[in-house]
């Protein structure tokens, strides 16, 4: 055991080698100090008393394949990136015994978290992880928020899945971005695309975008199995249980596709990344889902922006969007 030897670089170096694309160090300190939701607050030190001194950011970059395919729910895409994840957690394993042998334990926070009593389609809460990994990336230096609170790079842009680690290892952390990365309402790629019209000015609907991002999530399960609990009809009952949304939902929980996977097409057409014009734009410049609608919503953010005026919700996030 020789944690004086464990250093920043050393850690990222591993986990590059592990095989991820990305990786940032976040103070957990001042994550602690700073909660993106303060009413709601999840911090390291909530999850750890601990191991929270930092917090280790892994990356790894979505298919390119997959986000050429035009359809939100196309099981391929589902499938592909909860393979990611899997990936993901193998590596984050490897990393945290890699670590502990290093004089420095280590835990990883689940991607998923699950609460029946607040994952309800009809109430107004959002769900919400025990850590939020887009914010921690932030502060890991990796990024910055969008106009819909997703994480961009300026690797791969929104086009990456996060994983976490807590360690108690005192390494030096890296420092956020101050300038935004997201072009916002001038832009409003990902607004015109979301399929849930869950894109706000600098915010989120977040149950509606829930319904997209995990469409065979907890509480489709319960919907789904309730309503065949209360169906009168015997014949009808069995005929529900031998229909498409039992096996949606069984071949979900076999993987985790469309429960802990969902649309991803805001961040599919973003154009900010290294990796759009060369990669992406040809197959996705276009987007199908651009209404009249919409460009009228985004025009009203451009002369709001254009007067001075920004939203709350882009106060409330500053600190994690960056300066405009």
């Amino acid at each position: 055991m020789n944690r004086g030897s464990l250093t920043a670089a050393a850690i990222k170096d591993k986990a590059k080698e592990l095989g991820a694309d990305l990786v940032g160090i976040a103070d957990g300190t001042l994550m602690d100090q700073y909660p993106p939701d303060p009413e709601n607050p999840r911090t390291p030190s909530m999850v750890t008393e601990y191991d929270g001194k930092r917090v280790i950011v892994l990356a790894k970059r979505t298919s390119f394949a997959t986000s050429r395919l035009p359809d939100w729910d196309d099981q391929n895409k589902f499938y592909g990136d909860e393979l990611l994840l899997s990936a993901l957690e193998e590596l984050a394993l490897d990393l945290i015994f890699w670590l502990e042998d290093s004089g420095a334990p280590a835990l990883i926070v689940p991607y998923k978290h699950i609460d029946p009593l607040r994952f309800q389609f009809e109430s107004n809460e959002r769900s919400h992880h025990p850590l939020s990994a887009e914010h921690a990336a932030v502060e890991a230096g990796m990024g910055t928020l969008g106009l819909n609170h997703q994480l961009i790079t300026p690797e791969y842009g929104p086009r990456v899945i996060l994983g976490l680690i807590l360690t108690s290892a005192e390494v030096e952390p890296d420092k956020k971005m101050d300038t935004a990365l997201c072009l916002g309402p001038e832009c409003g790629r990902c607004l015109k695309s979301c399929p849930a019209d869950a894109v706000q000015h600098w915010d989120r609907d977040w149950p509606a975008c829930d319904r997209f991002k995990s469409p065979f999530g907890f509480p489709f399960l319960s919907d789904y199995l309730t309503s065949v609990l209360e169906e009168p009809k015997l014949e009808k009952k069995i005929g529900m249980l031998r229909g498409m949304e039992t096996s949606e939902l069984f071949q979900a929980m076999l993987r985790g596709s469309g429960i802990v996977t969902g649309c991803r097409r805001c961040a599919d057409v973003c154009p900010v990344g290294e990796d759009y014009e060369e990669s992406l734009k040809q197959w996705v410049d276009e987007i199908a889902e651009e209404t009249p609608e919409k460009v009228k919503r985004l025009d009203a953010m451009q002369i709001e922006e254009a007067a001075g005026k920004l939203p709350n919700s882009y106060e409330h996030q500053k600190r994690w969007i960056g300066s405009l």
